[in-house]
């Protein structure tokens, strides 16, 4: 028996949705006892050329087509972005039809909304290609870890600072030559803000924290850093410190409070965020019973996308064979907040540009002392036209107080700019701390 299904967007992921579809349409059969059919799909401009050759697939430009087809059981979106597919997805609900999307952007922001809409009309929204690509993350945290408290979640959730960070960590380029080269090769978009301002791992991050601690998260929850003002230089003390610099996301649960960051990161060449290298993504993940866990793979690119959305399909047909719904539960406590400066100290790096002359770094030592913040190492390895670069290790401090030290130092006259601050991840102990 076929059934037939909407697509909702024929672009990169699209296009290898349809692909994947048809080849493994006959194995789909084999598992669920259905067989996928796209019917029809929505684009923009029906003149465009495709980057698939469309069979039975008929375009159309009219959302209706699809929508207000009672053949069409399940809906599958891969639009991007908030609207229209806010929209449409709610419109699907409400017909009746199951939805798969692959949509970071949309859940992040209107998750819960679209959840609860799934549930009051008696169907199911899937949306494992939302983070992480290929990676299944978001099923075995819904499912296969339910049984567990998970504590903590962290990992490298954006293929492109990735690409951009190992690319300057292996070659010593700079920023602006290493993004032009991911731009080049498709890894970055032309407007590269959302990567590498570290607002697509936010929201990856609000997604995954929602599920993992049962809360709902917003994007403003996360304290959110980028990497544009990472330099060659920075990478170069790292390598000196036996270190690397990652975009991490970093989420915990202690008791019911949260703490929640993206951005970049000082780690350990010993740990296992260090050897992610190039637009692979990781997540590492602890919980109470499983201890520690690691997936990695594949995070963005046409097929492993379209792997998580067939997978979602997949699970669709099985559940429309059984007869059984239910699978978008908002499973929240609304009890849980989020605490701005988190509550695990860390160690951090800031790199300075200061006069060279005596007595400065003393004046740096007592803004230190003030903030009563402790400096584990001090790094002066360049002098230039009077002034001299520092970089500073601390000891482990919180959030809030390595804050307060660098507001102190930016209001000394003889420091011209704190460059750089950074934490510093703990040396690798088999898991996610």
């Amino acid at each position: 028996m076929d059934v037939c299904l909407g697509l909702l967007g024929c672009g990169t992921v699209g296009s290898g949705v349809i692909e994947l579809t048809r080849r493994r349409r006959e194995k789909i059969f084999e598992l669920t006892g259905l067989r996928p059919k796209i019917t029809k799909v929505l684009v923009r401009n029906l003149q465009k050329p495709r980057q698939v050759a469309l069979a039975d697939e008929r375009l159309t430009a009219d959302p209706e087509d699809i929508l207000g087809d009672a053949d069409i059981r399940v809906v599958i979106e891969t639009i991007g972005g908030i609207e229209p597919a806010r929209t449409l997805i709610l419109r699907a609900l409400a017909a009746g039809k199951h939805v798969v999307t692959a949509n970071k952007d949309l859940i992040a922001a209107h998750g819960p909304e679209i959840l609860e809409a799934a549930e009051r009309h008696g169907v199911d929204v899937w949306y494992e290609a939302a983070v992480g690509g290929a990676i299944p993350l978001i099923r075995p945290l819904k499912e296969c870890l339910t049984a567990n408290e998970i504590t903590d979640i962290k990992g490298i959730i954006n293929g492109t600072t990735n690409y951009i960070l190992s690319k300057m960590t292996a070659t010593g380029a700079g920023f602006a030559e290493a993004l032009a080269e991911a731009q080049a090769l498709g890894y970055a978009e032309a407007d590269p803000s959302s990567d590498v301002d570290g607002l697509d791992a936010a929201r990856k991050l609000a997604i995954l924290a929602s599920i993992a601690f049962h809360a709902k998260v917003r994007l403003e929850d996360i304290r959110v850093t980028g990497i544009r003002h990472i330099t060659a230089a920075d990478v170069a003390y790292a390598d000196e410190l036996g270190m690397v610099i990652k975009l991490l996301a970093v989420g915990a649960d202690r008791d019911g409070l949260l703490s929640l960051r993206v951005g970049p990161a000082l780690v350990p060449k010993d740990h296992p965020l260090a050897h992610v290298n190039g637009s692979y993504n990781a997540l590492l993940m602890r919980g109470d019973a499983a201890g520690d866990l690691m997936f990695f793979g594949r995070g963005a690119g046409s097929m492993p996308t379209a792997s998580a959305v067939v997978g979602d399909v997949i699970e669709v047909l099985r559940n429309l064979k059984l007869g059984v719904t239910g699978q978008a539960a908002l499973l929240c406590r609304p009890d849980k907040r989020v605490l701005p400066d988190g509550f695990d100290p860390v160690r951090y790096y800031m790199r300075l540009s200061v006069d060279d002359r005596p007595g400065v770094l003393a004046r740096i030592a007592a803004a230190f002392g003030d903030a009563e913040v402790s400096m584990e190492s001090v790094l002066q390895k360049r002098a230039y036209e009077g002034r001299a670069e520092i970089v500073i290790l601390t000891h482990e401090v919180p959030y809030g107080q390595v804050e307060r030290v660098a507001a102190a130092l930016r209001s000394l006259a003889a420091v011209h700019e704190v460059h750089c601050v950074m934490p510093v991840e703990p040396a690798a102990d088999g898991g996610v701390t």
